[in-house]
């Protein structure tokens, strides 16, 4: 006679992202992924203010069996965090961590969910998170929604010589095994401010008294790093990326034709395969009022037809204004760069936009504004090689001054494949092989024997069995 198999024990664990919109997504994204597993329930903590700015988000979350609860708004509004970063991240640093405390007491006891297994954290919400684990027998998981290089980079920050020391050619991989790419101009935009970096490796001197680390890439993407990162880390690291909204695209595919489509959908249904350039540039830094002019006029001069995500009164609709391109406040992007009339997307370099690109596989042209920005635009234009760099002198990091029209409208004619030059063609040809392939490893690392859905059961089996 067989026996059935017995069900998995019960895996609660719970979440706390840093209230920034790439930081929340990413957190709601990897919950969806656990929780899609059996026995594994996911609870994510927000503010009240997010919770009401997340809307259709919060919606899908509940869909794929997320549960959000909320703690007062303990932190400055989102609305002006941009004026003050030191101040929201000190009080992000100080003032969360009693309301968590108490809804945690709640969960504890609470009949369902089961009460928590463990404690995913936010990089940036560790120097409190640490300690509630601890003084609660949870293992704390940190949750990196940076990519693995750049949390190479501040983990080992320590290794790296002071800008006086730096010599001539010098590169970070010379100090941080695994950063083959990376330069130190690529870490000037936030590392030269010394408020801001004191508070960067504060959170990271609590990364090492946690129990694990969580990536939102996949191994494909970023192996050199990973792998330095795994001999190097006292603690495993997992990569469950990529932690895109991938399952909610899936479902909303399969609901096809039950809801109203986006008239921008419609209008990219009626646009030739690979002729249009999204433009996207994040939605939370942006770039200056100069930058945004030279833009518009770079895009209008280079003919291509583009769907641009522009928040907000411009200048650069006036510059637009009967060009080839559609204007809009928001999109779906995921949906969007899979669209197949999308042929390239013009991206700020963020972490989560990044990964749709790859897992979408549209080549990029990048902006890089601040922060991981600039490595993340070194990685996509000489490392995976799925894209240029808009920076002078095709510089692929870096946030220097205003690039100008002229060089925007040619690196998008590059990028298009609108250039007569045959070795651009043969080289744009080449790019979009590569980002094809980036796209079939992406896909095949959440199924199942892939590698991240290798590494989201070691984690749920590493949480199951964790002992203080």
């Amino acid at each position: 006679m067989g026996s059935s198999a017995e069900p998995p024990p019960p895996c609660h664990v719970v979440a706390v992202p840093y209230p920034g919109r790439g930081h929340v997504n990413a957190m709601l994204n990897l919950c969806r992924i656990l929780a899609a597993r059996d026995g594994v329930t996911a609870t994510v903590v927000v503010t009240e203010e997010w919770l009401g700015l997340l809307g259709g988000a919060a919606a899908a979350a509940a869909e794929g069996g997320v549960r959000l609860e909320a703690i007062p708004n303990v932190v400055p509004s989102e609305h002006g965090r941009a004026g003050d970063m030191l101040g929201f991240v000190r009080a992000v640093y100080t003032r969360m961590e009693a309301p968590f405390e108490r809804l945690l007491d709640r969960l504890a006891l609470g009949a369902a969910p089961p009460p928590p297994a463990a404690i995913v954290a936010d990089t940036f919400v560790l120097p409190w998170a640490v300690g509630v684990g601890n003084r609660r027998g949870l293992p704390v998981c940190v949750l990196s929604p940076l990519s693995a290089t750049m949390f190479s980079v501040h983990y080992h920050f320590d290794r790296l010589p002071t800008a006086t020391d730096i010599a001539d050619g010098d590169e970070v991989g010379n100090y941080i095994p695994g950063l083959k790419s990376i330069r130190f101009s690529d870490l000037e935009p936030t590392h030269t401010n010394k408020n801001m970096v004191d508070l960067i490796l504060e959170a990271y001197s609590h990364a090492r008294k946690a129990q694990c680390v969580i990536f939102t890439s996949f191994y494909e993407l970023e192996s050199n790093a990973m792998d330095a990162l795994r001999r190097d880390l006292p603690y495993p690291a997992f990569s469950a990326g990529p932690c895109i909204p991938y399952m909610a695209l899936q479902a909303d595919e399969h609901h096809a034709g039950d809801e109203e489509e986006e008239p921008y959908m419609a209008w990219l249904d009626a646009q030739p395969v690979g002729s249009v350039l999204y433009v996207s540039l994040g939605s939370f830094l942006s770039v200056s009022r100069p930058q945004l002019d030279e833009i518009a006029a770079g895009l209008a001069d280079s003919k291509v037809t583009f769907l641009w995500v522009l928040r907000g009164d411009s200048g650069a609709r006036d510059i637009l204004r009967g060009g080839g391109g559609m204007v809009v406040p928001w999109t779906d992007q995921l949906k969007v760069l899979c669209h197949p009339s999308v042929g390239g997307f013009f991206t700020h370099s963020g972490m989560n936009s990044t990964l749709e690109a790859v897992h979408a596989g549209v080549p990029m042209l990048t902006l890089p504004i601040a922060f991981d920005q600039p490595i993340v635009a070194r990685l996509v234009a000489d490392e995976w090689r799925i894209g240029y760099g808009l920076r002078e002198n095709g510089d692929g990091g870096g946030c220097g001054g205003v690039v100008g029209r002229e060089e925007i409208a040619a690196a998008v004619r590059r990028l298009m494949v609108m250039d007569s030059d045959a070795a651009a063609a043969e080289e744009a040809k080449e790019m979009r092989r590569r980002a094809s392939l980036m796209r079939e490893a992406s896909r095949a690392a959440v199924q199942e024997g892939g590698s991240s859905y290798r590494d989201v059961t070691s984690l749920i089996n590493y949480i199951s069995e964790f002992k203080n």
